[in-house]
């Protein structure tokens, strides 16, 4: 039996869906991650496949990704990605481009391939933050029209590190940088 390893965001949701993976004959690890040491135990110790759903947070599942291929112990694991929306999906395969991509509809199969048939040149990151290079500063921390940003101690050139606001945006706080 393989194991395999669910990183699932809500707690509920993680449960059901380790409860369809258990059905499909797998060994079946999940939770939440937290940190470097859970990314060093799964180095210690590495599963058959790590499940990743997308359905949540998906910046972080991309991180963790990110996190498991700069480690050697998990670099040849393979990542399945599950659900999500589209255009975050498209953003992850550009990134992981030799993970496995599927629904919950169709995972059986596609986490059956995926583990027979393991990365044997898998992408490696540049770094942890490689998803984030060349993004305004307001993209990664996700500022949406109509949001109120706090500046504490903000350097006048904060404004510009920021880079392009949508409109409308409140910046408080922002007394030192020159902000429109």
């Amino acid at each position: 039996m393989h194991r395999v390893h669910l990183i699932h965001w809500n707690v509920a949701e993680a449960a059901e869906r380790a409860e369809r993976l258990q059905a499909l004959g797998y060994d079946v690890a999940s939770g939440q991650p937290g940190g470097p040491a859970f990314i060093r135990a799964l180095a210690n110790d590495p599963p058959a496949a790590v499940v990743i759903d997308l359905s949540r947070l998906p910046s972080q599942g991309r991180d963790i990704a990110d996190a498991l291929r700069i480690q050697g112990g998990t670099r040849r694991v393979p990542l399945l990605f599950v659900g999500g929306d589209p255009d975050r999906v498209t953003r992850v395969r550009e990134l992981l481009p030799d993970a496995a991509y599927t629904s919950w509809d169709e995972i059986g199969t596609i986490l059956a391939a995926a583990i027979g048939a393991p990365p044997t040149d898998p992408v490696v990151p540049g770094s942890a933050f490689a998803a984030y290079a060349g993004k305004p500063l307001a993209g990664t921390l996700d500022i949406k029209a109509g949001s109120t940003v706090a500046l504490a101690g903000a350097p006048p050139s904060f404004r510009d590190t920021l880079g392009q606001l949508p409109d409308p945006v409140h910046l408080v706080g922002a007394e030192s940088c020159t902000c429109v």
